[in-house]
C-alpha cells in the first residue's frame, strides 16, 4: 500500500495539467507563509513575547486566543499582517450557513443554483470585512489595555492611530488570505481555505518536535523529563488516533433508495441509489463552537484583575472536572445542532417522494422523514462522543505524558481532524485526475472519499 501510494504521488508530476496545479498551490501556500513573517507597525515584538508566554503559564494555553493563533499559523502571537488568519471568514462562513436555514429569503436564494450561491458567498465575504474590523479593533484595545493590566508596553503609541492602524492591517490581511484561497480554489488543488489552516497548522510542527527534543535532553536545564519509552508510546498513540480520525470521517451509512422509472415500450424498471448519512456531519465545527464559548472566560480572567472574577472562572480553567463536563455538553449539543441545521429528513422526503423514490420497506412521506430522523440521530451518537475523546486528548496527553500544550495538541483536537480531513479531501481531487488519465489511485483496491 506504502509503495502504491508513492507510486501514484510520482505519477502525478507526470501529468502536466496536475503538475501544474500542484505547483501552484505549493507557490500560493509559500507566498502566505511568508505573509505570516511580516509585523505590525506599532508593536513592541519582545514585550509581545514576554507577555504570550506569561499568559500561557497563566492559562495553560486554555484560552480563545490559542484557538485563533493555531487558525492564524502562529501569527497572532507575533502579531503579524496576517494575525486574524482565516478566522472571521470561517465565522462569517458559519453564520451565514445559519442563517441561510432560519431566513426563508437566504434558503431561497440558496435554491437558485450557481447564482444564488454566488450572491450568498458575496455576502459571506462582506461579513468577513465587518468581522474582521470588529476583532481587530478590540485585539487593538486589549494590547493597549496590557500595560494596566500586566505591566507590558506591548504598544509603543498607544491611541486612533495605532488603532486604526491595526484595524486596516489586520482586515486587509485577512482579505489577502481570503483572495490566495481563492486562487488555489480556482487554479490548484484542494480547497483552497483548508489548505491554508492546514499549512498554518503545520507550521508549528517544527516548534513542537524541538520541545519534544528538549524534554528528552538530559542535558537540559531540568534534565530529561521524558523517558524514551513514553515518546515511543505516543508516537503509538498518534498512528491510532490519525486511523481513528481517518475511520470516522469517512464513515458514512447508506440508505438504499429506489426509483421507479417508466420505459419507451410501457413497462417499467427502477434505479437504485443510497442516500449517505454521515457520521459525522458537524466535524471539527462542534468543537470549534465548545471551545470559543467555554474559553472565554478564561481568557477574560487572565488580564482583568479582579481577584473575584478570577476566582470565579477557574473552575471553567483546564485541569478541572466542570471544565471537561461542560466542553464535553457543549461538543455534544452542536454536534447535533449543526446536524439538524445542514440535514432536513423532512425536504429529503419531500423530495424524494415528488421524483418517485423511496426506501425498500419504508412508506414514503412523513414515514420516510421519520425512519431518516431515526437513524441519523443515532449514528450521530457515534460522531459526538468520538468528537469529545478527540478534544480532551491534548489535556489528556498534556497531564499524563507533562508535556507543553503546543506538542500535545498535535495528538488531538481541532488539528487533527483539520489536518487528517484536508489530506483526505487533497488526495481524492488527485487520486480523480490521475483516474482520468487512466493511472490507478493512492490505494490499490477501493478509493478515498473526502469530508463531503
Amino acid at each position: 500500500m506504502i509503495s502504491q501510494f508513492f507510486k501514484a504521488l510520482t505519477t502525478c508530476f507526470k501529468i502536466e495539467d496536475l503538475r501544474k496545479k500542484v505547483l501552484f498551490t505549493l507557490f500560493i501556500i509559500a507566498v502566505y507563509r511568508i505573509g505570516c513573517f511580516v509585523p505590525t507597525p506599532g508593536i513592541n515584538g519582545a514585550a509581545l513575547a514576554r507577555f504570550f508566554e506569561k499568559m500561557a503559564e497563566t492559562t495553560g494555553g486554555g484560552n480563545v486566543f490559542t484557538i485563533m493563533n493555531m487558525f492564524s499559523g502562529r501569527s497572532l502571537e507575533k502579531l503579524t499582517i496576517f494575525s486574524l488568519g482565516v478566522m472571521p471568514y470561517i465565522s462569517s462562513s458559519i453564520i451565514m450557513q445559519l442563517l441561510t436555514a432560519v431566513i426563508p429569503a437566504l434558503e431561497k436564494l440558496s435554491k437558485e443554483g450557481h447564482a444564488g450561491h454566488q450572491k450568498i458567498n458575496q455576502f459571506t465575504r462582506y461579513g468577513t470585512v465587518g468581522l474582521a474590523l470588529i476583532q481587530a479593533f478590540f485585539i487593538a484595545l486589549w494590547l493597549e489595555s496590557s500595560q494596566s493590566f500586566q505591566g507590558f508596553q506591548i504598544v509603543n503609541d498607544p491611541g486612533w492611530a495605532f488603532r486604526l492602524t491595526t484595524m486596516i492591517t489586520f482586515t486587509t490581511g485577512t482579505l489577502v488570505i481570503m483572495w490566495l484561497g481563492e486562487r488555489i480554489q480556482d487554479k490548484g488543488i484542494g480547497n483552497g481555505m483548508s489548505l491554508i489552516i492546514t499549512a498554518g497548522i503545520l507550521s508549528s510542527a517544527p516548534a513542537a518536535v524541538e520541545q519534544l527534543f528538549l524534554l528528552l535532553s538530559p542535558n537540559s536545564a531540568a534534565g530529561a523529563q521524558l523517558a524514551p519509552l513514553t515518546v515511543l508510546l505516543m508516537c503509538f498513540f498518534l498512528v491510532f488516533v490519525i486511523f481513528s480520525t481517518t475511520l470516522i470521517i469517512q464513515a458514512q451509512r447508506r440508505i438504499p433508495v429506489q426509483y421507479a422509472r417508466r420505459s419507451v415500450g410501457g413497462g417499467s424498471s427502477t434505479q437504485n441509489s443510497f442516500i449517505p448519512l454521515k457520521v459525522d456531519t458537524a466535524g471539527i465545527i462542534a468543537i470549534i463552537f465548545a471551545q470559543s464559548i467555554l474559553l472565554f472566560p478564561a481568557t477574560i480572567a487572565s488580564f482583568v484583575p479582579s481577584q473575584t472574577f478570577q476566582h470565579f472562572t477557574a473552575v471553567l480553567m483546564r485541569g478541572h472536572w466542570p471544565y471537561y463536563t461542560l466542553y464535553a455538553g457543549l461538543i455534544l449539543f452542536f454536534c447535533y445542532f449543526y446536524t439538524a441545521i445542514v440535514f432536513n429528513p423532512v425536504d429529503v422526503a419531500e423530495n424524494m417522494k415528488k421524483h418517485g423514490g423511496f426506501i425498500p420497506g419504508v412508506r414514503p412521506g412523513k414515514h420516510t422523514a421519520d425512519y431518516l430522523d431515526y437513524v441519523l440521530t443515532r449514528i450521530t451518537v457515534v460522531g459526538a462522543l468520538f468528537m469529545c475523546f478527540i478534544a480532551v486528548m491534548p489535556d489528556s496527553i498534556m497531564a499524563a505524558a507533562r508535556v507543553p500544550y503546543l506538542v500535545a495538541s498535535f495528538f488531538g483536537g481541532t488539528g487533527i481532524l483539520i489536518t487528517v480531513g484536508v489530506i483526505l479531501d487533497t488526495m481524492k481531487q488527485m487520486e480523480s485526475h490521475l483516474q482520468m488519465h487512466n493511472y490507478e489511485g493512492f490505494m490499490q483496491s477501493g478509493h478515498l472519499r473526502g469530508r463531503r
